[in-house]
């Protein structure tokens, strides 16, 4: 858990930056006394790599404060400030009023709609995760891919993973199919064509496909051709393709059928030929959808797979912290948020945005989170149809009500087994989490709104 005298101090020293995750970890332990190497094992990076960040987060404050700073020095000389008073205190919330939070002032706040930005302050890292995840990027012939519900942070996590690879002279490239017109998925030679000028494009290359495209051979191998000879050998780097909002192609089987063939073709040859290693993929996707293809051709068994978490009660509280919120010092102040919201990462924002806007108090947050008038309602209501969708199509297909199957586990104080088939899907539109006991309520906001719609019985 970070220090938060530690991070108070250092908000207060550059009120103006936005320092990543890892910047404010090292601070925070390298106050409480912690080497590099013992830093480096706790948060799974690379010693250097702790040592470069330390460094520049030293010669940002010596600039800051015009006196140099080092990993030895920096306790003394920014207590020695704070008590001459050279940095100035915020003013601590009224105890009187822990759940009337002001909003910060020396932010300017973005409603939480869509990715977090780079560089933002209130982006939480996963060290384990991003460790593990650019390992298997760096890999040749590496293979991620990452699913899961909305606003769970797929595509922020995936912009950083691109970053990441840029930094270390990678050449990237990012096709989000949201971005491709309806017409493009009127035929798989037309959306594999709108693919490869995309990858071209980004790669500044000019894109020479129509002298690799032939008829008899068809696309798939006219692709893999252009792939290979023209983009792959040009290329002195790896190459890092990134692959967003993957589940759009589903509303189109067909074509998701035919390039998930391919691009299991291209997975396999990146495996076993030297020419294909320099291939890497990263692709991301929502869980919160039927998923119409055998599993040979699904991309659930490709590469490895990753799971972002839902926030922490410590990463909720730092969180807090840098919208402004002192109170937050206190983590049983924020245990009734977190049991709200399970720690659901798009939830977590805007509760903490509107707490900075003034537009609500703690207690009415809580109170009113599930009515038709609440922060909440576009969201829930976005649940509840999905579910009505999801319990219909599975009654039709299995005959197996997910409603039904809902109902266990939200009436049940503990896990509870359900049908694997119904968990699988419930998991999927992220109302439930799965633990080795069993299926629980992924928070209690969705107990209580599905049991306000009737839809559960609550006890």
């Amino acid at each position: 858990m970070v220090n938060p005298e530690a991070l108070s101090i250092l908000d207060r020293v550059l009120p103006q930056h936005s320092l990543s995750t890892l910047q404010e970890t090292i601070f925070c332990h390298v106050w409480d006394g912690r080497t590099y190497a013992e830093i480096a094992a706790l948060c799974d990076y690379d010693h250097s790599y702790v040592r470069d960040v330390g460094f520049r987060l030293w010669h940002l404050l010596s600039d800051t404060l015009g006196q140099k700073v080092s990993k030895s020095n920096v306790r003394s000389v920014l207590s020695q400030q704070v008590r001459r008073h050279q940095i100035p205190r915020k003013n601590p919330a009224p105890e009187s009023l822990p759940h009337s939070p002001q909003p910060c002032p020396n932010t300017t706040l973005v409603y939480p709609s869509g990715p977090v930005p780079l560089g933002s302050k209130f982006y939480i890292q996963r060290p384990r995760l991003n460790t593990y995840a650019y390992a298997e990027i760096t890999r040749p012939g590496g293979f991620v891919r990452i699913r899961a519900p909305r606003q769970t942070g797929k595509t922020s996590w995936l912009r950083r993973m691109i970053q990441q690879a840029q930094a270390d002279q990678m050449k990237t490239v990012s096709i989000n199919f949201c971005r491709a017109d309806r017409g493009i998925f009127s035929s798989f030679e037309r959306f594999l064509r709108w693919m490869f000028a995309n990858i071209s494009r980004q790669l500044n290359l000019t894109c020479e496909l129509v002298h690799y495209w032939d008829d008899e051979l068809g696309c798939k191998i006219s692709c893999s051709a252009y792939l290979e000879d023209c983009l792959l050998s040009q290329l002195a780097q790896p190459l890092l393709i990134a692959l967003d909002e993957v589940n759009v192609l589903f509303s189109y089987p067909e074509i998701a059928s035919e390039f998930l063939l391919l691009l299991r073709s291209w997975y396999e040859d990146a495996c076993q030929l030297p020419a294909w290693q320099k291939l890497r993929w990263a692709i991301a996707h929502s869980s919160d959808f039927y998923l119409p293809l055998p599993i040979g051709q699904s991309p659930l068994n490709m590469g490895s797979s990753v799971t972002l978490p839902d926030f922490t009660l410590t990463q909720v509280q730092t969180l807090s912290l840098r919208y402004g919120f002192d109170w937050a010092e206190d983590a049983d102040r924020l245990k009734p948020l977190f049991e709200l919201l399970g720690g659901h990462p798009g939830l977590t924002h805007l509760a903490l945005y509107s707490l900075a806007q003034g537009n609500i108090t703690h207690d009415q947050l809580i109170q009113k989170a599930t009515f038709p008038t609440g922060i909440y309602s576009q969201h829930l209501r976005q649940c509840l149809a999905a579910m009505a969708f999801e319990d219909q199509f599975s009654t039709m297909a299995s005959g197996n009500e997910l409603k039904s199957n809902l109902q266990q586990v939200m009436i049940h104080d503990g896990p509870v087994e359900i049908d694997p088939i119904a968990a699988y899907r419930l998991e999927s539109l992220g109302l439930i989490r799965l633990t080795a006991e069993g299926a629980i309520p992924r928070c209690d906001l969705y107990r209580r709104y599905f049991g306000s719609q009737g839809l559960v019985r609550v006890a």
